[in-house]
């Protein structure tokens, strides 16, 4: 997409856009000789701050700006941040970027880090802290989706060429609400004609910790080399709330492996709770799990 195809695209959707001055040629395709593209999908990620967006433009120590493409607030609405190879995904996934490109779901594991994402996906960068506590307006959450919905129109994709950060690169847990109902809001948005008649707004949802998937991974990671991981997208969730709770060190957290470590920490986290002897092994309960999560807001349980 071009700089004026991208404005166009995404007013054509019913975006409001805001242009920070100088975007259109903020990019790193000079800096770094790699030219942006062939993109093959799109990557959402909160910001785990408040009021960034000029950081997100300039960047930090170490990670020159821009830092995506656009920036969505939570008040300030959808701005154009950067054009071009931008610093947003970093090392991802190559399988899943692979999968992105053919939409096939479901996305396979993201176990290693071996591709460029700044190379080939478009990414906005959500202003919300990313902590399970602070909410996301509707109507933030549903130019999120039109954004998105925008850019897969514009290249004749399904919602199967989305993302979050965290199922692209390992340890990422980003953004913090359930991405297949992003997609699914993405899907009706994209089976509507851009601009016409106004639907119910979506509304985030939590991500979701499989019961049954997360019980395997605590009793297969830990005998299992190192690094080994079951369930990397609901651990590295069970894994941040157990720091949040303060059981786990953040050092051992996101790897997206349920380690002994892992299994100490949620141990403690049952003990907490009043269970003692082998209902408090480190092996997550469908009780337990639930109330790690409503304490932490970071996600829900499934069977």
């Amino acid at each position: 997409m071009t700089a004026d195809e991208r404005l166009t695209a995404y007013r054509a959707e019913g975006l409001v856009v805001n242009e920070y001055p100088g975007w259109r040629t903020h990019g790193r395709d000079d800096e770094t000789g790699r030219t942006f593209g062939p993109v093959v999908g799109v990557l959402i990620h909160h910001t785990a701050g408040r009021n960034d967006k000029d950081l997100c433009y300039k960047g930090r120590p170490g990670l020159p700006g821009p830092l995506c493409h656009n920036w969505l607030g939570k008040t300030a609405g959808l701005w154009m941040i950067g054009h071009g190879r931008t610093n947003h995904a970093g090392l991802v996934d190559g399988d899943v970027v692979r999968a992105l490109m053919a939409e096939k779901t479901p996305l396979p594991k993201d176990d290693v880090a071996d591709t460029d994402g700044n190379d080939c996906l478009y990414g906005l960068e959500i202003e919300n802290l990313g902590n399970g506590e602070d909410p996301y307006p509707v109507g933030q959450y549903r130019q999120a989706v039109l954004w998105a919905a925008a850019t897969c129109r514009f290249h004749g994709w399904t919602e199967r060429s989305v993302a979050g950060h965290k199922e692209v690169q390992p340890g990422k847990i980003d953004p913090s609400f359930d991405m297949d109902v992003f997609r699914a809001d993405v899907r009706a948005q994209l089976a509507k004609t851009p601009g016409g008649t106004v639907t119910p707004k979506p509304t985030p949802s939590k991500p979701r910790v499989d019961l049954s998937r997360i019980v395997q991974a605590a009793k297969a990671d830990p005998p299992a080399r190192q690094g080994h991981a079951t369930y990397m997208a609901g651990t590295n969730l069970v894994e941040a709330a157990l720091v949040k709770v303060g059981y786990l060190a953040k050092a051992y957290a996101g790897d997206g492996s349920f380690g002994s470590r892992t299994v100490d920490a949620y141990a403690r986290w049952q003990r907490h709770l009043g269970y003692s002897g082998s209902a408090a092994d480190g092996v997550p309960g469908r009780t337990s799990l639930t109330k790690l999560g409503d304490r932490t807001g970071l996600f829900t349980v499934v069977a």
